[in-house]
């Protein structure tokens, strides 16, 4: 085979080569260097078919050889500058940010504060007796009655004191009597709050709290909590 035949298979051979190169280098090299680049190696080619044409037999075929070796440097030149064109620019690496770290809301420090101020267990249960309150109404009934009583009893100043005695033992008879009426039952409950506090409540009937329920206020009172 001779000389000449094998300068397209070379040129093909070595502009393929040139290709790849471009493309695993065309991200990271930028255009004009490139160009730069594929001409050069373009133009090593052109002079080594240059060289090769020389061993052609006749003048003519060594002319078509060149005419051959100058188109393939032309289109190789051309394709260099057309890949230059085409190539979309490299643009800078956005640089890394890292997030900062969202804050964590820590739970608020509750230990030293109780969770419920207003809630506490009944640490006593009583049951008593309680007088009821006395009129002034009984107090002018029983002094009425015991005057009249008085003044049946003696004549004269006798008369007069035994009015007066009466009167005022009737006043006091009559209060204890209103107030022994009046009497009733009465709880008593005593709550133990987390503070350490202390707090009595009175109750007129039956409540249902038995020591060590939990139990809360509410308003004047304490209801279970």
């Amino acid at each position: 085979m001779k000389p000449r035949k094998l300068i397209p298979t070379i040129a093909l051979a070595c502009a393929a080569l040139a290709g790849n190169a471009w493309a695993l280098t065309a991200a990271a090299v930028p255009a004009k260097p490139q160009v730069t680049a594929d001409t050069k190696a373009a133009q090593a080619r052109y002079d080594s078919d240059k060289k090769l044409c020389n061993d052609e037999t006749s003048s003519s075929a060594r002319l078509q050889c060149r005419r051959d070796a100058k188109a393939e440097y032309d289109q190789a030149v051309a394709a260099a500058k057309s890949k230059a064109s085409a190539a979309p620019a490299v643009a800078p690496a956005a640089p890394s940010v890292t997030p900062a770290p969202v804050p964590v809301p820590t739970p608020a420090a509750t230990a030293s504060e109780p969770a419920c101020p207003e809630c506490g267990r009944v640490m006593a249960v009583s049951v008593t007796q309680k007088a009821g309150d006395y009129s002034a109404a009984g107090v002018l009934a029983g002094g009425a009655i015991g005057a009249v009583l008085g003044n049946q009893v003696g004549g004269g100043l006798g008369k007069d004191l035994a009015t007066i005695a009466g009167a005022v033992g009737g006043a006091y008879a009559g209060r204890v009597i209103e107030e022994k009426m009046k009497t009733h039952t009465v709880w008593n409950v005593t709550v133990h709050y987390a503070n350490d506090s202390k707090a009595n409540f009175e109750f007129t009937a039956d409540p249902g709290f038995q020591v060590g329920d939990r139990v809360k206020n509410s308003g004047n009172t304490i209801v279970r909590q």
